[in-house]
Parts: structure tokens; C-alpha cells; sequence
């Protein structure tokens, strides 16, 4: 086992599930913040992420789902649900930089109509009078890219890893001969069936 196919084992799961949920939480969070502020007629009327983006909080969930199953199916699935990662920050990514860079109207057309009455894109345009966006679509973005690359470095390190269901399967008389370095999970696993993992 070469020194990269080492660290795939051991810590390319941690990695890719902890890149994932932090970014899929935070981009949850941020979907109860406000993101963009319209001005109509001197009253500023808020946005927060959900309301700009309606597809943000689903996906974060999905990518939140993700962190659990990946740390628990074997290597198929864990391929399957890297990419799902992959395309779920991609997703993410592509919806949420024209808010971040553009402030577009349709961002904050649900919310003025609610305020007004006024209905349809173009006739919230003629009374916004402009948009500002606060930091937090930004910081959605960021948790997007992170989401993609928690995807992307599993679907490189995820053949090498431990099967993620070990702990349900039949004693083995040789783990660490058969996969490596047993890391602190398999440890405990070795020692509940009655192994000394010190040997």
C-alpha cells in the first residue's frame, strides 16, 4: 500500500463526509438569512435565501442525507452518492453565483409581490428601485464549491476505503492484515468481538 492509498483509507472518508456537511449546513443555515435587501418606494424589503432561491434548502438537505450514506454504503453505492455530492454542488453552484454576482430581480420578486401585490418579474422591476446583497450569498457559494469537492475527493478516495458496514458483518480473523491500518471504528469493532486490536 503506497503512502496516497494509505491516506485514502484512512482519512478519505473523513474528509470528503466533513467537507460535505459542513457545506451542505452551512448553505442550510443560510437559507434562513437574509440575502438580498429591494428597495421599493424608500421601504426596504428583505430576501433571505429560500426566498431567492427555492431550490437551496432541498439541496442542502440532500447533501446533508449524503454525509450518512456515504459513510455507511459499500463501494458502489459510495461512488453513486459521491457523484449525487458532485452534482448536488454543481447544482448549488450554478443557482446561487448570478445572486451573488448579479442581484437579479427574480430573486426578490416573490418577496415585493408579497409586499405589494405587484406580480410578474418585469412589474417588480419598475418598482425596484435597487437590490443589495448582504455577505451571505457569498458564503452559500463557497459552502456550494465545498460540497462539490467533498464529492469530487470521494470519488477519488472512495475505492480505498474501509467498507463502511464492518461492524455488522462476521468476525474476521485478520482485519488489519486484509485492509491496513485499522483506524479508531475498526479498533473498537475488534475489541466488542472479543480482539485485542493492540496485537
Amino acid at each position: 500500500m503506497t503512502r496516497a492509498d494509505g491516506w485514502a483509507a484512512r482519512r478519505g472518508r473523513t474528509m470528503s463526509v466533513v467537507l460535505i456537511l459542513l457545506g451542505a449546513g452551512i448553505a442550510l443555515i443560510g437559507s434562513t438569512q437574509t440575502w438580498l435587501i429591494a428597495r421599493v418606494e424608500g421601504t426596504e424589503i428583505p430576501a433571505t435565501g429560500s426566498e431567492a432561491l427555492a431550490l437551496l434548502q432541498p439541496l442542502a438537505l440532500a447533501g446533508l442525507a449524503l454525509t450518512l450514506a456515504l459513510a455507511l454504503v459499500g463501494k458502489i453505492m459510495r461512488i453513486v452518492f459521491a457523484a449525487a455530492a458532485v452534482v448536488i454542488g454543481g447544482a448549488l453552484t450554478a443557482l446561487i453565483l448570478p445572486i451573488a454576482a448579479e442581484r437579479p430581480v427574480s430573486a426578490v420578486a416573490r418577496v415585493v409581490t408579497d409586499h405589494t401585490g405587484i406580480a410578474g418579474v418585469e412589474s417588480v422591476a419598475s418598482i425596484v428601485s435597487g437590490i443589495e446583497a448582504t455577505a451571505w450569498p457569498i458564503v452559500a457559494l463557497v459552502c456550494a464549491i465545498v460540497v462539490a469537492l467533498g464529492g469530487v475527493l470521494a470519488l477519488v478516495t472512495g475505492p480505498s476505503w474501509r467498507k463502511g458496514t464492518s461492524r455488522y458483518d462476521a468476525p474476521t480473523a485478520s482485519r488489519a492484515s486484509k485492509d491496513g491500518p485499522l483506524d479508531a471504528v475498526d479498533s473498537w469493532d475488534d475489541l466488542t468481538r472479543g480482539g485485542d486490536p493492540t496485537d
